[in-house]
């Protein structure tokens, strides 16, 4: 059974259309929700299995990247005059999944549904400035760590990132520890060697230990810089050229970016599928 994926849309974000089209080539069901239907209750969570926060500029990065549009999730109200933020709080206990990419991972990080180490959905992290200055648009190699590791498996992914906003930092040394000891780092930035990168440009934002992907606590929310929904053909890669050449890339290979959002989707419940199964039904 497919799952369902709500993918929003609008109030900034530009990603929807390669997200939907990423989770469809990777056997799901997408969905793009207009995120004002969605808040005037014309849609729910229930009806799903997993919620994408896409890429973008939602409300224009005004008050800081992601920060308008987290605000929204926590602050706002459906027209019954419950919480949006209950719906969210309840999709998770429900066994719901969340992923949010490169603006829609600032917002989860500014609305404390990442890490969340306390529970409580405090802010403990944050995705500042780039260390050079300026927007990064360029390739780079991210591997699998911690919980990554069980998620999606050993082998690195070449994604392309671009962001003006992208470098983790953690609250406190505390959280940076706790983060490291419960592997909720689960994907950094790597050099040619496969060791995580502390240098520009293959750490391309200067992020505390490389951390280019963060899951919460509970595993069940997981955001990240980089753009697997913009690699979905081999032949998007700058290099297939010289692939081709050396007869390692063939038509029918698998980019890399479509074999992590399968492993995104391997990450849904079952519970959370015969649910919605039911609902549905």
């Amino acid at each position: 059974m497919a799952s369902r994926v709500m993918v929003l849309r609008g109030y900034g974000f530009n990603c929807e259309e390669e997200t939907a089209a990423a989770y469809r080539a990777a056997g799901a069901e997408p969905v793009i929700v207009f995120a004002s239907d969605w808040f005037a209750g014309k849609a729910t969570l229930r009806e799903f299995d997993m919620l994408h926060v896409p890429g973008g500029f939602s409300f224009g990065d005004d008050l800081g990247s992601g920060q308008v549009f987290a605000n929204r999730l926590k602050q706002g109200k459906f027209p019954s005059g419950e919480r949006v933020w209950t719906e969210v709080e309840r999709f998770i206990a429900d066994a719901g999944t969340i992923v949010g990419v490169c603006n829609g991972f600032q917002v989860l990080v500014r609305a404390g549904l990442l890490p969340n180490l306390g529970g409580s959905f405090a802010q403990e992290a944050s995705l500042a400035a780039n260390l050079s200055g300026h927007f990064e648009d360029r390739w780079v190699r991210c591997a699998p760590s911690g919980l990554g590791k069980q998620r999606f498996g050993a082998n690195p992914f070449d994604l392309p990132v671009r962001h003006g906003e992208g470098r983790l930092v953690f609250g406190s040394p505390q959280i940076r520890a706790e983060v490291h000891e419960r592997g909720l780092l689960g994907l950094r930035y790597v050099d040619a060697a496969g060791e995580p990168a502390s240098a520009y440009p293959e750490n391309p934002n200067g992020a505390d230990d490389a951390g280019a992907g963060l899951f919460s606590a509970d595993g069940r929310v997981f955001g990240l810089m980089p753009h697997p929904e913009a690699y979905l053909s081999p032949f998007n890669h700058p290099a297939w050229p010289s692939r081709v050449r050396a007869g390692t890339l063939k038509p029918d290979d698998e980019s890399d970016g479509l074999r992590f959002v399968k492993a995104l989707l391997s990450t849904k419940s079952a519970p959370r599928a015969a649910e919605a199964s039911a609902q549905r039904t």
